[in-house]
């Protein structure tokens, strides 16, 4: 297999079918040994993080592919930590599509003006980053995407339903562990004319409270995996 990047958690091969393999590492974000899932570089090693990833990846692909949303996912090797997927290209340099079900974070320091902290947003609210760290991830619209030429109106759309539609399936499985979904991360591309989800679903890219309280990844990743 041809290596064909490096990332901060994954490592990404080609195979000979055309799909791509990724492989999931044991490495985290963050920053001084504090494990950050918000973090730009990698900070510390949790041993079986990656595997574990992988397993509430699978989890919630899984539920997408009953329910007829298609993405990315093929199949995976929990043992070997690998995850076959569909090759997809990204959305200019990568975008970060977020969906929030509860305002908080940087929504808040945004728009506090209007909305309080713990506000339920009941239909959910999408809105999408341009993955740039030196920019600060900054926020991009509709029509900003459509104007830099990123993608079209359709597929901006399709986007929306989608990411509204896997929040709410993501939501309901954890409602059923006792868990309450505030927001999730997603990453989005495109496979021949088709947007589709990629990259992973794990606790690093969702903000969960349990009995009032915001639930640290690792500890989630536990209650995800059962």
């Amino acid at each position: 297999m041809e290596k064909i990047y490096v990332g901060k958690t994954k490592d990404v091969y080609a195979l000979e079918n055309g799909n791509v393999l990724l492989k999931f590492k044991d490495d985290c974000t963050g920053h001084d040994g504090i494990f950050d899932p918000g973090d730009n570089s990698v900070g510390l090693t949790i041993e079986g993080i990656g595997k574990a990833n992988l397993k509430s990846s699978i989890h919630f692909f899984e539920i997408l592919k009953k329910n007829g949303i298609k993405t990315h996912y093929v199949n995976a090797n929990l043992e070997d930590g690998t995850m076959e997927v569909l090759k997809a290209k990204v959305f200019g340099h990568g975008l970060e599509v977020i969906c929030r079900l509860v305002a908080t974070g940087s929504f808040v320091r945004r728009y506090g003006e209007y909305v309080k902290n713990g506000t339920r947003i009941p239909e959910g609210y999408v809105e999408c980053t341009f993955k740039n760290d030196a920019l600060g991830d900054p926020l991009v619209t509709e029509d900003g995407l459509v104007t830099l030429g990123i993608m079209d109106h359709k597929m901006y759309q399709s986007m929306k339903e989608q990411t509204l539609k896997i929040t709410k399936l993501v939501a309901e499985d954890l409602k059923k562990k006792g868990l309450d979904l505030w927001d999730i991360k997603f990453e989005f591309g495109y496979h021949g004319d088709e947007v589709i989800l990629i990259d992973e679903i794990a606790s690093g890219n969702m903000r969960v409270y349990k009995d009032g309280k915001i639930m640290d990844p690792v500890d989630l990743t536990k209650i995800i995996n059962g």
